[in-house]
């Protein structure tokens, strides 16, 4: 990792935008919700300095929300880096609640993790499927739409974008496919799977195959827009520092 890189910005990224997106891997892939169709079971991640988030798993579907309260299994993290290093496998956390319940975590867990990276970090031969290429793009579109938010929130730089967003609602889509909210308040972003009626300001991708290339860094943002594969309207200041923080994404997500 690069010096830029702040561990507990990359903390937030990793809780909300790649372990969240679980969510959305159990609602669209059927082999996803065939692991955890008939378990029942809670993990809250508690990371000191950073992100407390629990996930929960029932009748093949996944939730996340703040905080670990009601969690079933409960695993502390000492710092962010910790974190970090279990979400990129060089850590092995150890529960401090739930031991009776282990078998989840090293077993269906683990195995929605493992194929959540296969979706994440698929090869050429993968994406040569186009089912497959759309479900990819669609859980990566919640992962980096979630990061702009996290970026926004705790990067010093993203912060500073962030803080010259006017409050009200931005939406995200890639049409027919995925879509998302980016919702500003009082210098604050907050995802939202739901985009409200009323926004002011959004930016589409023009099919999925574009959505893919840039999300992949295989074309420019600037030049795509400006070939009307990437459609934005509405408050451009609005959209012109989700591009600046979106700017920062790849670093954090190579």
């Amino acid at each position: 990792m690069t010096l830029n890189i702040d561990q507990k910005t990359l903390a937030y990224i990793n809780m909300y935008g790649v372990l969240g997106s679980l969510t959305v891997l159990c609602d669209i892939v059927p082999e996803a919700k065939k692991i955890i169709e008939k378990s029942e079971c809670s993990i809250g991640f508690s990371v000191k300095g950073g992100p407390e988030a629990t996930l929960s798993f029932a009748g093949g579907k996944c939730t996340i929300k703040d905080g670990v309260d009601d969690c079933v299994i409960k695993i502390p993290f000492s710092s962010c880096e910790k974190f970090n290093g279990m979400v990129n496998g060089t850590s092995t956390p150890i529960p401090t609640k739930g031991i009776t319940k282990i078998s989840f975590l090293l077993g269906k867990f683990t195995k929605l993790t493992d194929l959540l990276e296969k979706y994440l970090r698929a090869d050429e031969s993968a994406l040569a499927d186009e089912t497959f290429l759309t479900k990819s793009t669609i859980i990566m579109f919640r992962v980096i739409v979630n990061a702009i938010v996290q970026i926004g929130n705790h990067d010093k730089v993203g912060q500073f974008s962030a803080s010259n967003i006017v409050d009200g609602a931005i939406k995200m889509e890639i049409p027919g496919t995925a879509k998302a909210a980016i919702i500003a308040k009082d210098n604050k972003l907050t995802f939202s799977e739901r985009v409200p009626k009323n926004f002011m300001s959004y930016m589409a991708f023009e099919n999925v195959k574009v959505a893919r290339d840039l999300f992949d860094g295989k074309i420019n943002s600037v030049a795509a827009v400006g070939e009307g594969k990437v459609r934005m309207a509405g408050m451009i200041s609005q959209i012109d520092n989700v591009n600046r923080i979106l700017s920062r994404v790849e670093m954090y997500l190579k």
